[in-house]
């Protein structure tokens, strides 16, 4: 994060991202902060939400699996990690900032955020930033607010924040909770911190207690209400996690269809990654798309497909139960239905890959058809070409991978065997059922068939039984 002020907000600012939750409740060796979110970790989310800060500083806490969150986040950011080694409670987790924040600017202000909230807006952040003063917390209204942290008022005054385990039967009706998330003046918030006990049901350093220590210290203490309660849902288990994919999924799906995407059931559509789309597109349901993948004009997904960091030209069609995963396709293809493209494929315009067909990092040419029941690995193959069926490119011999290249116009007869590295010239014919173990001329016929024999008079075996 650059060392750089925007008018998105004054001053110095440090950012602290609670990241050390273990996610024991969803029985994952996974960090919490890792969990896939519509294809994205959860903290993830949060980084990226706050690049447009361009925050001083950006402390992140964790813990247990510390290594594996660091290794994942660190290439191209400037993060200082922080190592929570025991889990006494998230005021005890905002303590280990402490040394690392800058306490000589009267103005710095901590911006708190929680990794596995990971949903909150920019312009959340930006309201809540603009509360002026000495620590502004960030509330939404619950309809059930059971097992958060309530918002405890004197009028409009905030006095202080009762966690579930602590709050009287009164107090548990309030329905306005504390999100987490808050901002602080630096210096002040390095003495509540200090102040923090462990004298509580839960037995921990809770940062929530730092309300009551500013108000001792007659800091100013302001709130800002958040409209939508999933900008500041927590996820501590996979039903959690669960219900904001869906969320998630429910928005993308929005998004897409007011670009003029015509969804046939947007509730079943999952986007993990990010896809561009011209016009006219239709996808039809239970399609996933992965990664970064572009559509063009006029392209149809059919039903059950995988789309993985690919990109299809205008006019193509992909019918259903197809997998297409780091490919390149052109314009007015077909592939499909069953079909599976892999990775390294390259499709030109007009290329047919029929049902269960099989591409694996190959080039077709324009107008070349390999209609059913093929596989073609490792082959540039050139335009006009027919792929009869049953044809298999032998490209791997149990050490090496071979290349197998087959010229413009060739015929390719059904069940044939191409043994590489081989050549198969321009406007050559390969007769059915041939195994090709040498190159073979343009405009040549190449037969590799065992000899057919008859036997006249045969007996077949009996269909008697032995007593």
């Amino acid at each position: 994060m650059a060392n750089k002020k925007t008018q998105l907000r004054d001053g110095w600012l440090e950012v602290c991202v609670l990241a050390a939750g273990a996610g024991s409740r969803m029985h994952s060796d996974q960090p919490k902060v890792l969990q896939p979110l519509a294809g994205k970790p959860l903290l993830g989310y949060l980084l990226d939400t706050l690049k447009p800060l361009r925050p001083d500083r950006v402390h992140i806490v964790v813990g247990q699996g510390a290594n594996e969150v660091q290794a994942r986040f660190d290439a191209g950011t400037d993060i200082n990690w922080v190592q929570q080694r025991d889990r006494l409670g998230t005021g005890h987790a905002v303590q280990q900032i402490a040394p690392h924040l800058n306490n000589l600017n009267k103005d710095a202000r901590v911006l708190i955020l929680l990794g596995d909230a990971p949903l909150i807006s920019l312009a959340t952040i930006e309201a809540l930033l603009a509360v002026p003063t000495d620590l502004a917390l960030l509330s939404v209204h619950m309809a059930d607010p059971f097992n958060y942290g309530r918002i405890i008022r004197d009028g409009q005054r905030v006095i202080g924040i009762k966690e579930e385990p602590d709050a009287s039967p009164a107090q548990k009706k309030i329905t306005e909770i504390n999100s987490g998330v808050m901002v602080a003046n630096s210096t002040g918030l390095c003495d509540w911190l200090s102040l923090l006990t462990n004298d509580n049901a839960q037995q921990e350093y809770l940062l929530t207690d730092i309300v009551e220590h500013a108000n001792k210290a007659g800091a100013s203490i302001g709130l800002c209400l958040a409209e939508d309660p999933m900008e500041v849902a927590g996820v501590n288990t996979f039903s959690q996690l669960a219900k904001l994919e869906r969320h998630v999924q429910k928005n993308i799906a929005t998004q897409l269809t007011e670009q003029g995407v015509r969804l046939m059931d947007p509730a079943r559509l999952d986007v993990r990654g990010t896809l561009n789309v011209g016009k006219d597109i239709v996808i039809d349901i239970n399609v996933i798309i992965e990664g970064d993948v572009w559509l063009g004009d006029r392209v149809s997904i059919g039903p059950n497909c995988v789309i993985r960091d690919s990109r299809i030209g205008a006019g193509t069609q992909v019918k259903a139960n197809s997998i297409v995963e780091e490919a390149t396709v052109g314009a007015k293809c077909i592939l499909g239905p069953f079909a599976r493209l892999r990775p390294g494929t390259e499709l030109a315009d007009e290329v047919t890959v029929g049902n269960f067909v099989e591409v694996k990092k190959s080039r077709l040419g324009k107008g070349t058809k390999a209609s059913h029941l093929a596989y073609l690995g490792d082959a540039v193959i050139d335009e006009n070409v027919n792929i009869g069926a049953g044809t298999i490119t032998c490209n791997y011999d149990g050490v090496n991978k071979h290349k197998t290249q087959i010229g413009a116009a060739a015929f390719i007869g059904s069940n044939s065997s191409l043994v590489a590295p081989v050549k198969i010239g321009a406007g050559a014919t390969i007769g059915a059922g041939s195994t090709i173990t040498k190159d073979v001329d343009s405009q040549t016929l190449a037969l590799g068939r065992g000899k057919q024999k008859s036997v006249p008079g045969w007996q077949g075996p009996s269909n008697t039984e032995e007593s």
